[in-house]
């Protein structure tokens, strides 16, 4: 640097120079003038500062504002401070104006927040630093961080930054370009995230959809955690987006295969089947075999009698045996008959009565008739 012109100087003019030397609390900076000046360790900085090392060093080139000048003592005292924050409000205010995000480097944790360094003292309070709670902020002191400005007051020398504010911008654009990869009909696997009580949500790498209680099972769901719970990997159907909303509807019970998938390999005609009485219609009962799988036993196959109406001899949540007629895995269908196990059921009694009963008579006892021990079984 090329040796400076003595210069004069008046206070508040704010002038650059050249630090030439660093001594505890204090440093002197080569103005141009007749001795150099002197910037004192709390005129360096908008905050506190330990050590002057921390903010500059030999042969910096810095701007200064002057103070005081005091000729009889060979002293000018500078301010850096003051210096620099008589570009940095300008420039302050058009990061603010435009949203613009920077970096900034956290000097001190102090109660409530983290205070930073933008040419003037910036402060991050701590609900502002990330989107999830910090309990201990300690570590903090030294990292950079990206920001902006979320709070702006020159007149009160107020700045207020938030990072938290950056990273949510920054998920919300991540979100959008999510949305508009995801399109309807296709199957995606994704985790379960949150529950309540009308679905889940189920986050999708980013974006969460909402798979509405109607649509996560093939049979009736009391409540979505009967199915699933936070943290389980899910297959999911996308029924609709609308970027415009950030909703996306899903299914788990789209994704995966019906209750009469396979119904074919597991019941056969002729089989003899348990199940629950779920609905009494005017034609017959509807039988629960599997979740979401009924079979259907018409009014003229629930009795060896005539019935008029079901709830003549079933009621709903009875349990019953039936015999399996007819299987229809495409048409959803199964038709039973609980008056086939009946009769069944009757003529095995019946042939064991006559095999008792003739070997008592070999024996020399004696033949009762049928009606005497089947009464109520042929009223039936």
């Amino acid at each position: 640097m090329k040796e400076m012109e003595l210069v004069t100087f008046q206070k508040g003019d704010v002038v650059k120079g050249r630090i030439t030397k660093i001594e505890d609390g204090q440093a002197l900076v080569d103005v141009g003038f007749k001795y150099d000046g002197v910037i004192p360790i709390g005129e360096l900085a908008p905050v506190r500062v330990e050590n002057v090392s921390e903010v500059v060093q030999v042969g910096d080139e810095v701007e200064v504002k002057v103070l005081r000048i005091n000729d009889e003592e060979g002293k000018i005292i500078l301010s850096k401070k003051a210096a620099d924050a008589v570009n940095s409000w300008d420039e302050l205010k058009q990061k603010f104006t435009a949203g613009d995000v920077f970096e900034v480097k956290v000097l001190d944790v102090v109660k409530g927040g983290l205070v930073v360094n933008v040419g003037v003292r910036g402060f991050i309070p701590a609900s502002l630093v990330e989107r999830h709670f910090v309990e201990d902020f300690t570590d903090y002191k030294g990292r950079t961080l990206r920001v902006k400005i979320v709070e702006f007051d020159r007149e009160e020398g107020k700045v207020i930054l938030s990072q938290k504010a950056v990273l949510d911008q920054e998920i919300e654009q991540q979100k959008e370009g999510r949305l508009n990869e995801i399109e309807p009909g296709q199957t995606l696997t994704g985790t379960v995230q949150r529950i309540t009580s009308f679905g889940a949500f189920v986050d999708l790498g980013g974006v969460d959809g909402l798979v509405h209680i109607s649509e996560m099972a093939h049979h009736r769901v009391e409540t979505p955690a009967d199915v699933v719970t936070e943290g389980d990997t899910v297959q999911v159907k996308v029924l609709k987006v609308d970027p415009s909303a950030g909703r996306i509807s899903l299914s788990i019970k789209a994704a995966s295969p019906g209750p009469w998938s396979g119904v074919e390999n597991q019941f056969h005609t002729g089989d003899i089947v348990t199940g629950t009485v779920k609905r009494l219609v005017t034609f017959g009962a509807f039988v629960e075999l599997l979740p979401g799988v009924e079979g259907l036993v018409h009014i003229s196959q629930i009795a060896n009698r005539h019935v008029a109406t079901a709830d003549e001899v079933l009621e709903v949540g009875q349990e019953v045996k039936a015999k399996v007629l007819d299987v229809s895995e495409g048409g959803q269908r199964i038709s039973l008959s609980i008056r086939e196990v009946e009769g069944e059921r009757g003529r095995r009694e019946v042939e064991t009565f006559v095999k008792q009963n003739n070997t008592n008579q070999d024996q020399g006892g004696g033949l009762g008739t049928l009606g005497d021990v089947f009464g109520d079984l042929f009223k039936k």
